[in-house]
C-alpha cells in the first residue's frame, strides 16, 4: 500500500512536471512567433494538457487529470502571461534551442508517466508505451499546427517520438525484471529526458536516407 501511494504521488509529481515544462515549451515557441497574450495562452495550454487529454480520452480514464487537478490550469495561464509580459517587456526573443529543453524534460516525464497509467489499467505493454508516446508528443503536434509550422516531431529525423517509444517499453522492461514501479518510471523518465538532451546538444538525429537527394526535400522553418 506504502509502495502504490508513492508511485501515485511520483505520477502526479510528473504530470506536474510535464504541465510546467510544456507550458513553457509553448508559450516560448509562441512568444517567439509575436502572438498575443490570448494566443500565448492558448499555445501554451494546448502543448501542456493534448496529450495527457488524448491519453486519457483513449484509456477511458474519467475524470481528465486537468479536470480533477485545477490548480494546473492557473499555473499554465501564469506561465502563458508571464512570458508574453516578462519577454516582451524585456525585447528578448527566444532561440530555437532555448523552446527544446523544457521540451525535453517534458517528454521524458510524460512518456514515462503516461505509460504506467497506462500499465495500471491493464494496457498490455505495447498499449501501455504508445499512450506514454500520446502523452508525450501530442502537445507539440498542436503547437506547431497552431504556428503554422511544420511539425518537427514527425519530418526532422530528430531523435523525439522514438525515444519516447522506447522510454515507454524501458518502463514496463525495467518493472518486469522485478524493480517497483516507481523506479521504473522514474529511471526510464530520466533517460528519455538525458538523452532528449544529449541528442540535442550532439545534433544526434535519425538517418536521413534524402539527404543527397536534393529533390522533394521538405525544407522546414528554421527554428
Amino acid at each position: 500500500m506504502l509502495g502504490e501511494t508513492a508511485l501515485q504521488s511520483l505520477l502526479l509529481v510528473f504530470e506536474g512536471v510535464g504541465v510546467v515544462a510544456f507550458a513553457l515549451s509553448g508559450a516560448l515557441a509562441a512568444v517567439r512567433k509575436r502572438l498575443d497574450v490570448v494566443g500565448v495562452v492558448l499555445v501554451a495550454f494546448l502543448t501542456a494538457m493534448a496529450g495527457g487529454t488524448l491519453r486519457d480520452v483513449l484509456l477511458d480514464r474519467s475524470p481528465l487529470f486537468w479536470v480533477e487537478y485545477e490548480h494546473w490550469l492557473w499555473v499554465v495561464m501564469a506561465i502563458g502571461v508571464g512570458s508574453a509580459i516578462v519577454l516582451r517587456a524585456r525585447h528578448f526573443e527566444p532561440t530555437a534551442r532555448a523552446i527544446q529543453w523544457p521540451d525535453a524534460l517534458g517528454l521524458g516525464v510524460f512518456a514515462a508517466s503516461g505509460t504506467q497509467i497506462a500499465l495500471d489499467l491493464g494496457s498490455s505493454p505495447l498499449i501501455a508505451a504508445l499512450m506514454g508516446v500520446t502523452t508525450a508528443i501530442t502537445g507539440g503536434i498542436l503547437r506547431d499546427v497552431m504556428l503554422n509550422d511544420l511539425p518537427w516531431v514527425v519530418a526532422s529525423f530528430q531523435l523525439y517520438a522514438i525515444l519516447a517509444l522506447g522510454g515507454g517499453l524501458l518502463v514496463w522492461g525495467i518493472g518486469a525484471l522485478g524493480a517497483s514501479p516507481l523506479v521504473a518510471v522514474a529511471s526510464s523518465a530520466l533517460a528519455i529526458s538525458l538523452t532528449r538532451v544529449l541528442s540535442i546538444a550532439f545534433n544526434w538525429s535519425l538517418p536521413n536516407w534524402r539527404q543527397n537527394d536534393h529533390t522533394g526535400v521538405i525544407d522546414l522553418p528554421e527554428r
